[in-house]
């Protein structure tokens, strides 16, 4: 433990000396600047491995944040292309690989082999996209030695080939050395211009440690380098936000022709349309199967005397109330199969008339798969209100999006990134989700769909004047609507509607939790009752899961290297 403790302070104190077990004795970079935009890079090394190592890495940084000379900034990734290491086995990303990553890594070497004493390693590249293009230079900013090697250099040389017939002054050349962000001309590297090359030669002595630079700039004459631009910047940044427009573009207008509805009218109604139970109701109302749809069934069996509905209060402060529904009376033989299917999973048998009594508490992760099939067969049944071809369109739309992310995700990560690729991921799983309301009604769904707008808009609006009248020729009037409130999740402020007319509570719904049920008792009780009711006819078992303004370092080419 002290001697862990002794090495950290010793790196703390000592950070110079710190190193991958390898020193570079020479270090011999020759660059070669072309008039079409990039340049080459040579790099020579001569080190020696202190212990075996199998070889070395280099990094190089391709993304940068620049300040440009407007004073915004810029996103500049540069490309490292014709990677070669000769005489030695090589990894390096290719170009699609370097889209993921701001870093770009070349590894040396060869896991079987072992290397120890004097090595020579050489490494060539080209870069593309690394001038700074301003109104009256073009500067190129270059880290000859990037601060992250992790070793000791104790000699660098460098030249710089210019472009044919390009000539520079002293003046335009300025190179910088030691620690990361110095702006003092360097004096520990001598630098020569003549015939087009700028030669660069360290002093003896000289020595650069990890977290340290040796960089430089060029100021080369405008138009002395072509600039490599895009043909529609827009696109080489943004383009990813194209893609996305044209997705939801090209849904939009599909959705437009074969999934939205005709412009509907609300009719007034009072009542909703005749012979259709809450639950088709529901579903038409907003093209969902919910389960509020299904569970809007139990109060239109009890008004028609087929059910009655009792609150069970909790026997003690841990346990929790419950629910008993209880059949007096056989369905319908001419029921809609999805309430057959709702009534044989809660008592049966759809046809008797024994009573039979059951507790909502019993269907606790069991009953989910009776509402699957419900919800199935009340999809199915609605079709006959929808135009045939939307559903078609629907699921082909379906098979598209899903498709889409597939053949769409790879160009755009390696165009744009990972950020592009996801935001085109995203929009895709926004857009299956729009895709359930592509359902477009025939003229036979969009009469009743005005029936019901109307009635929905009258229970939201309605006034207690025209519900007196409403009452007086139907006392029952309250009872066989409540259902379709609840389907349209606007029972509470139904009810609230009646409170004050003295509406009796249905008799086919009653609570020991209250010594008179009037409807405001009335309206909570059911209201927690069918809440507790949705929530354990959908529960479902859980499962288990587990768990020249330059400094040194400030230019391109930043990373480093070190030995493995």
């Amino acid at each position: 433990m002290i001697r862990i403790v002794f090495v950290l302070l010793a790196l703390i104190i000592f950070p110079k000396s710190f190193s991958q077990d390898f020193d570079v004795d020479y270090c011999k970079v020759d660059i070669y600047i072309h008039k079409d935009g990039y340049f080459d890079v040579v790099e020579n090394y001569d080190l020696r491995f202190k212990i075996p190592k199998h070889g070395i890495y280099r990094n190089i940084q391709t993304n940068y944040k620049l300040l440009t000379s407007e004073g915004e900034q810029e996103t500049r990734r540069i490309k490292i292309s014709d990677i070669e290491v000769p005489g030695y086995k090589f990894e390096a990303p290719f170009s699609f690989e370097q889209k993921l990553s701001d870093n770009l890594q070349i590894k040396i070497g060869d896991a079987n082999v072992t290397l120890v004493g004097p090595q020579h390693y050489e490494i060539k590249y080209r870069v593309t996209n690394a001038f700074l293009h301003e109104d009256n230079r073009i500067v190129f900013y270059w880290n000859i030695k990037p601060d992250g090697w992790w070793a000791v250099f104790k000699k660098i040389d460098f030249t710089i080939h210019l472009p044919e017939g390009i000539s520079l002054g002293n003046e335009d050349i300025f190179v910088y050395s030691g620690n990361t962000g110095t702006e003092q001309i360097s004096t520990e590297i001598g630098v020569s211009n003549e015939n087009g090359v700028i030669t660069a030669r360290s002093f003896p002595n000289f020595v650069s440690y990890a977290g340290q630079s040796v960089t430089v700039l060029v100021n080369l004459p405008p138009n002395s380098v072509k600039e490599i631009k895009p043909l529609w910047p827009f696109w080489t940044q943004h383009g990813w936000l194209l893609v996305i427009g044209a997705l939801l573009t090209g849904f939009y207008l599909v959705w437009r022709r074969f999934g939205k509805d005709d412009r509907v009218i609300a009719a007034s109604s009072y009542y909703p349309p005749q012979q259709m139970d809450p639950a088709m109701a529901g579903y038409l109302i907003n093209d969902r199967e919910d389960t509020s749809d299904l569970i809007s069934l139990i109060p239109y069996w009890g008004s028609k005397g087929i059910i009655t509905m009792q609150e069970i209060p909790k026997k003690n402060w841990f346990s929790k109330s419950d629910t008993k529904l209880t059949r007096i009376n056989a369905l319908p033989e001419n029921a809609p199969l999805y309430e057959q299917k709702i009534f044989k999973g809660l008592f049966g048998s759809t046809n008797s008339a024994s009573k039979k009594e059951v507790l909502v508490s019993s269907l606790k992760d069991s009953f989910y798969t009776t509402m699957t099939s419900a919800k199935t067969i009340l999809k199915k049944e609605a079709q006959q209100y929808y135009e045939p071809k939307s559903e078609k369109v629907k699921k082909i739309s379906l098979a598209a999006l899903i498709l889409w992310p597939i053949l769409l995700v790879p160009p755009v990560l390696f165009m744009w990134g990972v950020f592009a690729a996801v935001m085109v991921v995203v929009t895709c799983v926004f857009l299956l989700f729009m895709n359930n309301f592509m359902a477009k009604k025939n003229a036979k769904g969009n009469k009743v769909l005005s029936e019901l707008k109307g009635f929905k808009r009258f229970i939201k609006v309605s006034e207690q004047g025209k519900l007196k009248m409403l009452l007086q020729d139907d006392p029952a009037y309250f009872e066989t609507t409540m259902g379709y409130a609840l389907a349209f999740n606007m029972f509470d402020k139904w009810a609230a509607k009646f409170d004050a007319l003295n509406v009796q509570p249905p008799e086919w719904y009653s609570s020991t939790s209250y010594s008179s049920m009037n409807m405001n008792n009335f309206s909570q009780s059911f209201s927690s009752s069918m809440s507790s009711a949705r929530s354990t006819m959908v529960s479902s078992p859980s499962s288990s899961s587990s768990g020249g303004g330059g400094s040194s370092g400030g230019g391109f080419g930043g990373g480093g290297g070190g030995s493995w």
